[in-house]
């Protein structure tokens, strides 16, 4: 290796390390510091007005008060039903754009799920209030069919609330599938049906498997947006919403009680974090092939 080499090494580094320069602040600035900032807070007490030690004492609270642990366990199985709901609606949409239409249908297809994300979450679960409040649209329209005597209260209930999570994180879904079933050979589901399969079994040997990175990516993205959604539960849930993201909104504004907010911000992290890992292990998937269909 000639002594020339030497300086075109250095300077390919310093390049690379330039570029990578404002990820890694982003990373370590906006990341990696909040979240050790969130542990450190949540491992402390106040003793006195600026004085502080260590303890565990909100850790405590969480599963000693039921209200706080039935509100974390019914945000983390309302979020996973969102997710199956969404991954439902989203694989036959995706398909369709991804293998059924072609040209400007396509393009018409995809641009009808972005039209939604046009304008902002609050803009779009206002929209559906304004829907399906007493007095909106849709009871009306069911009076006016004749399915109910009265306007009917469609607020406020579970089902309202997924309905607001699923459309939210639907574009989330759709995106990573689509990516994954693109590049799924159409001459395989050909053989496979000249060697006598049908839909369901295609579906399940070779559609599903080439789709497992899509499928594990959206359902990760979908899983922390609806995890950590305040807004739509908020709104569509009203003051029954028992959402665990109020919880912790109630204690960082309302209380002022920054550890115990810290505690539950935390506890929400380990959980997406041990959901998300035993999706990877449950689909074996590597994190790195998921995070390349995102």
């Amino acid at each position: 290796m000639s002594s020339a080499d030497n300086p075109s090494r250095h300077a390919a580094r310093l390049m690379l390390m330039l570029l990578l320069a404002p990820a890694l602040l982003w990373l370590l600035g906006l990341i990696v510091l909040p979240h050790v900032e969130l542990g450190i807070l949540s491992m402390r007490a106040r003793v006195a007005p600026r004085v502080y030690e260590p303890s565990l004492a909100q850790f405590r609270t969480f599963f000693e008060e039921p209200l706080y642990w039935h509100t974390f366990m019914r945000t983390a199985l309302m979020s996973l039903a969102a997710t199956a709901i969404t991954l439902l609606l989203a694989f036959p949409i995706a398909w369709t754009i991804a293998k059924l239409v072609r040209g400007q249908s396509k393009a018409m297809l995809f641009i009808m799920c972005l039209i939604p994300f046009w304008v902002s979450e609050t803009v779009r679960t206002l929209g559906w209030m304004i829907l399906l409040r007493e007095s909106g649209v849709l009871p009306a329209f069911l009076v006016w069919l004749g399915v109910t005597p009265a306007p009917v209260e469609l607020l406020y209930h579970d089902a309202t609330i997924l309905v607001g999570l699923v459309y939210t994180s639907m574009l989330f879904m759709v995106i990573p599938l689509i990516s994954a079933l693109e590049s799924l050979d159409d001459s395989l589901i050909e053989a496979a049906y000249d060697l006598g399969g049908n839909g369901w079994s295609i579906l399940r040997q070779i559609v599903i498997p080439h789709a497992a990175p899509g499928i594990v990516a959206g359902c990760i993205v979908v899983f922390m947006l609806t995890l950590g959604n305040y807004l739509t539960p908020t709104l569509l849930g009203g003051k029954s919403s028992q959402w665990f993201t109020e919880q912790i909104y109630t204690q960082f504004i309302t209380r002022f009680n920054w550890e115990q907010g810290a505690a539950f911000g935390f506890l929400l992290l380990a959980l997406s974090t041990a959901i998300v890992w035993a999706g990877l292990k449950l689909s074996g998937q590597k994190f790195g092939e998921v995070m390349q269909k995102t």
